[in-house]
């Protein structure tokens, strides 16, 4: 808050709440120290803060409120998320009409009130309050929790005879205190943008997790009693069987919220404790990605777009779970999704609906394999055959067939570079030939959290950083390579260093929710297979010196692309390393 010391000073002396003399000691150990004389004050216990706070809010013209002994609507409460509340000490107390009064720590907090209004489109009325009402306050977004779970808290599943039990599962499933804790898991799912939901039942308690950006974040922990009205809730929105507890479930259903629609993939699995539910967050309203914004750049992206207009061949995207191979792919069929050309996919799962390109779910219960689905589309007249994921060696070489006859065939795998694709084709099984004359292109990726806009802070890099940096990568060439890249030749001049380049590192901000990061980008290396690779191929060449070949014609590596993205201030050093260490 904006309260000079000497300002503070005025007031308390004015008011009498604080003797001359201590008052002329306090102010000058706060001068000589930089610190707030309020803070002083306080740690010399010679004004109660409730005082203070009041002083604080009549110099600054707004509200004191006292919430500490409030109980607070949990509708109204729950406006701001539990994480962004604790984190900033902000808590909405009461709403009339349009408008909404917040209890905060820093009524002057801009940002965070601005943040608040976007997201709620509600008027903002912001009032002053004490360390401890917040800490008070805090309390009730459990205690709302428990106040919605009501019966289900007070009966205990142990009195359920098992002939009852799928009559009272199917009841507590539809009784409106599970239905409100459903919601609110999902309600804030949403509003924090996660991509997956974690319900996860320990001895004593169910932990729920949120995956923001892909990190997994603690949001709350319920009590055991709710356990088993929460499985049967989503079991019921699902379409799956409540009374099977033994085996795995898969089910799926969709909501629309604000206009959006939104798809959920439901995992059920048997644990020790009773049932891990994992709800993945499909949003099918999102408008289509383009190549660019997923963070492909330059001699890639030019790559990339001529590769996928060739009428056959082979466009492998390669990298772990979660690295975001499916979304390339479907990025690329949307590109190539023109009214002139039939496209089929088989897919495990089916992620997104697309218009007008005809999707196959993989089904192995009755025969419905990858291979099996690529068989049976092969007689259906396709242009472009998109195939899930090669796992095994039927359905490369099925793959390697269809491209040879005149298909274009999009697929994924799982390796770590780009080069290592071929050889691990060759070792399932693929004549080098075959793989040199089919495959056009390799997208290796990764994904990486995008710098928070509002709070990244400028900083070069120390001597120890770099030291540390060299011992794990040739910071040199690294470099060399950064100096003659398009993105990066016009920020990192010929005769700079490392220590010159400027980077960027993560804070944390009301607009990130204090992570420091907010979105998602990808780093990627292109591989073109031309004539000098395909000849390569052929000779059975191993990944070492293919990737070589490559570089010496243009082609960034994974971790060259991180360091670009990171010069340019989209990502940190930090989130590189994390997703590149293998």
């Amino acid at each position: 808050m904006r309260i000079e010391n000497l300002q503070l000073k005025e007031f308390i002396k004015d008011s009498g709440m604080v003797g001359e003399k201590e008052l002329e000691e306090s102010f000058k150990e706060a001068q000589d120290g930089k610190k707030k004389l309020g803070e002083v004050l306080l740690a010399k216990k010679l004004i109660d803060e409730v005082k203070l706070r009041k002083l604080y809010a009549y110099i600054l013209g707004v509200p004191f409120v006292d919430i500490s002994k409030e109980i607070i609507a949990p509708e109204i409460l729950q406006i701001i998320p539990e994480p962004i509340a604790k984190k900033y000490k902000i808590i909405s107390f009461e709403k009339n009409g349009q408008e909404l009064k917040v209890a905060m720590l820093n009524p002057e907090d801009m940002q965070m009130i601005d943040f608040i209004r976007k997201k709620t489109d509600l008027k903002i009325i912001s009032c002053l309050t004490t360390e401890e009402s917040i800490k008070i306050a805090l309390k009730q977004y459990n205690q709302s929790l428990k106040a919605e779970f009501g019966d289900i808290i007070d009966k205990n599943s142990s009195e359920i005879s098992p002939d009852e039990e799928e009559e009272d599962l199917e009841k507590i499933a539809q009784g409106l205190p599970i239905i409100r804790i459903v919601d609110t898991l999902i309600k804030h799912a949403i509003l924090q943008s996660a991509s997956d939901i974690h319900i996860e039942p320990d001895e004593k308690e169910v932990r729920v997790r949120y995956r923001i950006d892909g990190i997994l974040h603690e949001v709350m922990t319920l009590p055991k009693q709710v356990r088993e009205g929460i499985i049967a809730r989503i079991k019921v929105l699902s379409n799956l069987k409540l009374d099977e507890h033994r085996i795995p479930q898969d089910g799926r259903f969709k909501i629309e919220k604000d206009g959006n629609k939104i798809s959920f993939r439901v995992s059920i699995l048997p644990i020790f404790d009773g049932e891990k539910i994992v709800m993945r967050l499909l949003n099918e309203s999102s408008k289509g990605l383009t190549l660019e914004a997923m963070g492909i750049m330059g001699q890639a992206l030019e790559i990339i777009h001529k590769e996928i207009k060739k009428p056959n061949g082979m466009i492998l995207v390669t990298g772990p779970t979660g690295s975001g191979k499916t979304t390339t792919l479907y990025t690329a069929m949307d590109i190539l999704n023109t009214p002139d050309v039939n496209i089929s996919t088989v897919e495990d799962p089916v992620e997104y609906r697309m218009a007008k390109i005809n999707q196959t779910q993989v089904y192995p219960k009755v025969g419905l394999t990858f291979a099996a689905g690529l068989r049976s589309l092969l007689r259906q007249d396709p242009d472009i055959i998109m195939v899930g994921e090669i796992r095994d060696k039927e359905t490369m070489e099925m793959a390697i067939q269809a491209a040879m006859t005149g298909h274009l065939v999009l697929s994924t795998l799982h390796t770590n570079s780009a080069a290592g694709t071929l050889p691990r084709l060759i070792d399932m099984g693929a004549e080098p030939f075959l793989v040199a004359s089919t495959v056009n292109v390799i997208i290796a990726q990764r994904l990486i959290r995008k710098l928070c806009n509002e709070c990244k802070k400028e900083y070069k890099l120390a001597k120890k950083e770099l030291e540390n940096l060299n011992s794990s990568y040739d910071m040199t060439a690294i470099l060399e390579v950064i100096k003659k890249n398009e993105a990066t030749k016009n920020i990192v001049k010929e005769k700079d260093g490392w220590e010159d380049i400027t980077f960027y590192k993560a804070v944390g901000c009301s607009q990130c929710g204090g992570q420091g990061y907010r979105g998602r980008n990808g780093i990627f290396e292109v591989l073109e297979a031309d004539e000098e690779i395909r000849k390569m191929i052929s000779q059975n060449e191993s990944a070492e010196a293919l990737e070589k070949k490559a570089k010496e014609k243009g082609m960034l590596s994974m971790i060259e692309d991180g360091f670009s993205k990171a010069i340019l201030g989209i990502t940190s050093i930090e989130e590189i390393l994390r997703v590149t260490k293998e």
